[in-house]
């Protein structure tokens, strides 16, 4: 494998979590079952098929994962983070997603059995690994919770806030802003609400000043001093 191929996957894989106990050697190694790719927006990345289980990690860029049954949005894939990982525990909900680049994107992906391999031998591997799954566990638990102890406009109202502050950049203005990536329907399927109940919410708290949004960009508004909000 040419070095300066494998030299370009090390510095690819250094920014995760996930790969930091493993060592320099290990590391090495990995790149050269590793395969890279640079994905254009908007295209369809095939996560399972009958000959092929693989995971992936997000380099650059944004990657949504669906419901290939019904399209709903089941969550977003930030860099630094893997997608894929149910090839390793549950293929049959596994077969059932896919995965599309909301930007371009640059993603290294391993076949599952190889990616097993390696666990069996770095237990820092298996235990990251597995602590990811968990996380999509508690990530559904979560949403659970959220539907039966919460009304819709609150969720929708939460969704927001959280979407914003952990995707967006806050400016010199303390007002947070974020690419305006999702849909109203993507939305409400993510919070189990109505498309006419997301767009409502978003109305409402642009009429509040807690929000301002277009066709590119979402933007949470700097809360405003106690007096001058008193002089309102």
């Amino acid at each position: 494998m040419d070095s300066m191929q494998t030299l370009t996957k090390y510095w690819f894989l250094e920014d995760f979590s996930l790969f930091k106990k493993l060592g320099r050697i290990t590391m090495m190694r990995m790149c050269e079952i590793l395969e890279m790719e640079n994905i254009p927006k908007g295209s369809l990345i095939t996560l399972h098929s009958e000959h092929r289980k693989s995971m992936f990690f997000l380099k650059r860029g944004l990657i949504k994962i669906v419901d290939k049954n019904n399209d709903d949005l089941k969550y977003i894939v930030k860099p630094g983070n893997i997608f894929g990982e149910l090839s390793l525990y549950d293929k049959t909900i596994a077969a059932q997603e896919e995965a599309y680049a909301l930007k371009d994107c640059t993603i290294c992906y391993i076949e599952a059995d190889d990616m097993e391999v390696l666990m069996e031998k770095h237990k820092s591997l298996k235990n990251g690994i597995l602590k990811i799954y968990g996380n999509r566990i508690k990530r559904l638990e979560r949403k659970l919770h959220d539907l039966l102890y919460k009304d819709s406009w609150t969720r929708i109202h939460e969704f927001i806030i959280n979407f914003v502050e952990q995707f967006g950049e806050t400016n010199k203005d303390g007002n947070t802003s974020a690419q305006n990536i999702l849909t109203h329907k993507e939305i409400a399927s993510l919070t189990n609400t109505s498309r006419q109940t997301v767009s409502n919410v978003l109305s409402t708290m642009r009429k509040q000043g807690d929000l301002d949004y277009d066709t590119k960009h979402i933007t949470l508004l700097k809360a405003k001093p106690l007096e001058e909000k008193k002089e309102d």
